[in-house]
């Protein structure tokens, strides 16, 4: 059995409750209030998106969680969970359905954002491989901030702490390397900071570069909270 079922019953969760709409509404203001009137774009006179995109790992801070919140406490308060595990399909190929579907619905809303471009296109002479270094740096974050966030759900015993926990997570891990900045920290402790930074390993992205380095640390934790959100369910089931 695949996880299209579980990826079509999460998709039409999202869409049959304000959540989807509620989430790109944000993040489409949020961005494009930060790109067009705080950046201040239009008198930058340099034809480039990297404003707008540079402000998504701090969008993200809010919209992952909250997309992610209901993933597995709203199940276990419901009590379909325990429906879920009569499945004929394991944990980890639930934890891959439900990132899936909320890792479609991100690529759903930056799809959105693409008139931005095509309507700015006639200012400047925006730099097609750098914007879509951007949309995949966008894409490869929020996977690996969607199983982070899963994760914080399983481990939560409701929607509200699954979020609290959920945005504690991804601020920890997004700035991480903000710390270098604020304190003068061995050359070695530093490195270790910026290496476990979401903001850090976006850079690249952000410039519309791609380095294998920054697309194996997303794997990495993708996969990691993947791992932990399939343990901690399991240990919830036998407890």
């Amino acid at each position: 059995m695949s996880i299209a079922p579980i990826v079509k019953r999460e998709l039409r969760s999202y869409f049959n409750t304000p959540v989807a709409y509620a989430v790109a509404l944000f993040f489409l203001l949020s961005c494009s209030v930060w790109f067009l009137v705080l950046d201040q774009f239009i008198f930058q006179n340099v034809a480039s998106l990297r404003g707008y995109f540079s402000i998504v790992p701090v969008v993200y801070l809010l919209v992952i969680p909250a997309l992610m919140m209901r993933s597995w406490a709203e199940e276990r308060q419901t009590g379909t969970s325990e429906i879920l595990f009569t499945l004929p399909l394991r944990s980890s190929e639930l934890v891959a359905g439900k990132l899936a579907a909320g890792l479609i619905l991100i690529a759903l809303i930056a799809l959105l954002t693409v008139p931005l471009p095509l309507t700015l296109s006639p200012l400047g002479d925006f730099q097609r491989g750098q914007i879509l270094g951007e949309y995949l740096g966008v894409l490869f974050l929020a996977a690996a901030g969607l199983s982070i966030c899963q994760l914080a759900s399983a481990l939560s015993a409701n929607q509200v702490s699954a979020f609290i926990l959920g945005v504690a997570f991804l601020v920890g891990l997004t700035l991480l390397n903000t710390l270098n900045g604020l304190l003068e920290l061995p050359l070695w402790l530093s490195g270790i900071l910026n290496y476990l930074s979401f903001s850090f390993h976006f850079e690249s992205f952000d410039k519309g570069l791609i380095d294998t380095r920054d697309v194996a640390y997303f794997a990495v934790v993708t996969a990691l909270g993947m791992y932990l959100t399939t343990k901690a369910l399991a240990a919830r089931k036998w407890r």
